[in-house]
């Protein structure tokens, strides 16, 4: 990976660690599916309208969409509705760097090497401390909640990644992010509408320009523009340019940048042991992008040209 492509990468994780305190400041007031389906639908209404739909096949952008829109924030929403601490949400929800990994490997057919998967290893042993270390904040329902939307991250990862391998023509990794925004929303609402109510989210929508509401729209509109339009079009052309092992550790930075934030803003105490897995999670993250090179072999650092990848072939 080249350094102005790490550097990207890098600010996808500050973009997607504060995300996690605008979702909190956005369920404060709004109902969690509506929530997840609004910050989709405003999007969604003028990609229909103005940007042309990615030449890639439908298959593979609705497993995007699936995955990475509908799947992990609804899971990831109600998650912390049900009482998941905000820090501890952006560090489970990072088990989506190692189900990519793996879903990779075993469907893709991606090759890891040793480096990679020991550099996985030690991430992955870093968010068990500080997820061991904080395990006390959170009921389990709400942990398996996260688990499972960093499950439906990984899909969305794949699907990305599919997409972008088997796009006609010049990649477009921005308009393939924007139509993976029109995916969720008619399911998300759908959803809503049966599990809180018709009515509910749309009366929180209509009371939210109120002088005690208001941080929840500056909430919503972190999330529209920074955390999706930005940091999932970036995270989009990365998955595109490179193997998922090589992009999806990354994401195991989040939880630094999510604690942080959660101790400077919410007063969420992070223990030193916290701290300790933090450090750990950097170190194995940084390795995982690493790749060793085998001896009479010269790997560039330019991103080449990925060959259309095919599911169970």
């Amino acid at each position: 990976m080249t350094p102005r492509d790490r550097l990207l990468g890098l600010t996808v994780i500050v973009l997607w660690g504060l995300n996690f305190l605008a979702i909190r400041v956005g369920l404060d007031h709004f109902p969690p599916f509506f929530f997840a389906a609004l910050r989709f639908l405003i999007i969604a209404i003028p990609v229909v309208i103005f940007v042309p739909r990615p030449q890639v096949p439908l298959r593979w952008l609705l497993l995007y969409g699936f995955g990475f829109g509908f799947g992990q924030f609804v899971f990831l929403f109600w998650a912390m509705h049900s009482g998941m601490p905000t820090g501890l949400a952006s560090l489970v929800l990072q088990s989506s760097a190692p189900f990519t990994v793996v879903l990779g490997a075993f469907l893709l057919r991606e090759k890891l090497s040793v480096w990679q998967v020991s550099g996985i290893a030690v991430a992955v042993a870093g968010m068990s401390l500080i997820g061991w270390d904080r395990s006390h904040h959170a009921a389990l329902l709400p942990v398996i909640l996260t688990l499972l939307g960093g499950l439906s991250w990984a899909f969305g990862n794949l699907g990305s990644r599919l997409a972008a391998a088997n796009t006609v023509g010049e990649p477009a990794p921005m308009r393939l992010m924007l139509w993976m925004c029109v995916i969720p929303p008619l399911p998300m609402l759908a959803l809503s509408a049966v599990v809180e109510g018709p009515t509910i989210g749309w009366h929180a929508l209509g009371t939210a320009f109120s002088a005690d509401a208001w941080p929840s729209l500056v909430g919503l509109a972190y999330i529209i523009l920074l955390g999706t339009i930005a940091g999932s079009g970036l995270w989009t052309m990365l998955m595109g340019r490179y193997p998922a092992g090589m992009v999806a550790p990354l994401s195991l930075l989040v939880p630094v940048v999510g604690i942080g934030a959660s101790w400077l803003f919410l007063h969420e105490d992070p223990s030193p042991l916290s701290l300790v897995g933090a450090v750990i999670v950097i170190a194995g993250a940084s390795a995982a992008q690493m790749r060793r090179k085998p001896a009479g072999t010269v790997f560039s650092d330019t991103p080449a040209a990925s060959p259309p990848a095919r599911l169970g072939v």
